[in-house]
């Protein structure tokens, strides 16, 4: 099935958002709670990673040529309504679709000691090589969301010229690519609801994962309050990284963009109650054809709400648009 001309049109021009949705943090709210996307059931997979633990990936399948990889956010799954409701815009165009979760993102904790963040991009290359060696995607296009986003841009700008050949294009939405400064951002007091939410969830990972693990020391964990501290006492020292500022700096997508070098798509809305400033480089900043930036004025953290007959938002339709748009 082919969307109507008309209806791809509306992801053309700028997004317009909802007069009821008059608030950034109603626009990112909003669809976070409320948004319900009916569709068919993914069918799950789960691989091994080379070092013995797994990933589960949720397909939507209908002997397509063209595969989209869909990359979720932080705390976030397969069955978050941004992710499904992309997914249903790409199956309905003909696309198979496959939306993979993060190390214990899947309801289930994984094997290891280590987790999933914000630079684990070999998780990504563990994905993307799995569905080359199966050889039936002539083209395959990556679609990230938030960390997903930064996760896909690290990805591509490590890769460069080398990116697998099937890889054709991306699109990202809402990405933190100086996460430093995201995170301080986000930690400030209008934002309390998303940080705390967040600390939560993932203070609880740790906890369910010291269980199983007796050697993941939890002490300290009480006195947490901020998202930087978390990643200093856990996510840091855990993957690898001599403190926070090293995890953030290492791993931040902005320090990649000059290597991308397939058509890319950054979509960043200027009020986004989670970016930074530093999260809207120039075109003169980088300096790579490869890339197009649209930061609109509205949108919200991961909204782009769009109240149409067909269900989708604007999101849904602008990256549909742009990887359907012959280069």
């Amino acid at each position: 099935m082919n969307f109507e001309p008309h209806i791809l049109n509306q992801a053309t021009s700028l997004y317009k958002r909802p007069s009821i949705l008059f608030h950034a943090h109603l626009e990112t709210i909003y669809p976070a709670l409320l948004r319900k996307v009916d569709f068919i059931p993914y069918e799950r997979a789960r691989i091994t990673t080379p070092d013995q633990d797994f990933l589960d990936l949720d397909w939507l399948k209908q002997g397509s040529f063209r595969l989209v990889i869909l990359s979720h956010g932080l705390e976030g799954n397969t069955s978050r309504a941004y992710v499904r409701g992309m997914a249903k815009a790409f199956f309905l165009a003909g696309y198979d679709v496959m939306a993979w979760n993060y190390r214990g993102c899947s309801e289930e904790m994984n094997r290891n000691l280590r987790f999933y963040h914000s630079g684990a991009t070999d998780d990504l290359d563990v994905v993307i090589q799995y569905v080359n060696k199966k050889k039936v995607y002539s083209e395959i296009s990556l679609i990230g969301f938030s960390l997903g986003g930064n996760l896909t841009l690290k990805y591509l700008g490590e890769k460069g010229s080398q990116h697998p050949a099937s890889l054709k294009k991306a699109v990202v939405f809402s990405v933190p690519m100086d996460l430093h400064m995201s995170c301080l951002k986000i930690s400030t007091r209008s934002n309390w609801m998303y940080s705390k939410r967040f600390l939560l969830s993932l203070k609880r990972k740790v906890i369910q994962k010291s269980k199983l693990l007796p050697e993941l020391n939890t002490h300290g964990i009480d006195v947490i309050t901020n998202l930087m501290e978390f990643d200093d006492k856990f996510t840091a020292p855990i993957h690898g990284f001599k403190n926070a500022i090293d995890y953030y700096g290492k791993s931040s997508s902005i320090h990649f963009l000059h290597g991308i070098a397939i058509p890319t798509l950054i979509i960043n809305a200027k009020n986004d109650p989670f970016l930074s400033k530093e999260c809207f480089p120039s075109y003169d900043a980088i300096q790579n054809p490869s890339l197009r930036m649209d930061y609109s004025e509205f949108g919200g953290h991961v909204g782009f709400t769009l109240f149409t007959q067909n269900g989708l938002y604007w999101s849904e339709l602008k990256a549909l648009a742009f990887i359907q748009t012959k280069t």
